[in-house]
């Protein structure tokens, strides 16, 4: 973080420390070159590379993962995700004021996506 060049890195900042304050069992490292969060395996990584705003992408890390035909399910009642595929999501926000106002919505997403990790 202390080398990133990046628009919205106090928001990036902002979100490390949501990722991390999510569960006592969540740390950080790099994936990517972005900051990644990770339990026993990696289950987000920044995307850095957006043209506007910042975001999150939520994984199940490298291993193929035994789901229900459904997939991963999650509630978001904020319609917070982007589904990527049955096991993949991103979480984008435009700006800081956004970030902020779907703090509580996200964290509940993350609590949620932690059971599947």
């Amino acid at each position: 973080m202390a080398s990133l060049a990046h628009p919205h890195k106090a928001e990036i900042e902002a979100l490390r420390k949501l990722m991390l304050g999510v569960d006592p069992s969540v740390r950080e490292g790099i994936k990517w070159n972005a900051p990644s969060f990770r339990t026993t395996e990696y289950f987000a990584t920044t995307n850095l590379r957006a043209k506007s705003g910042f975001s999150v992408i939520l994984h199940l890390g490298a291993k193929v993962r035994e789901l229900p035909a459904s997939g991963v399910v999650i509630d978001d009642p904020a319609g917070l995700l982007k589904w990527l595929g049955t096991d993949r999501a991103m979480v984008a926000f435009a700006d800081a004021p956004e970030f902020k106002k779907s703090c509580l919505a996200f964290q509940a997403i993350l609590r949620q996506w932690l059971e599947f990790v």
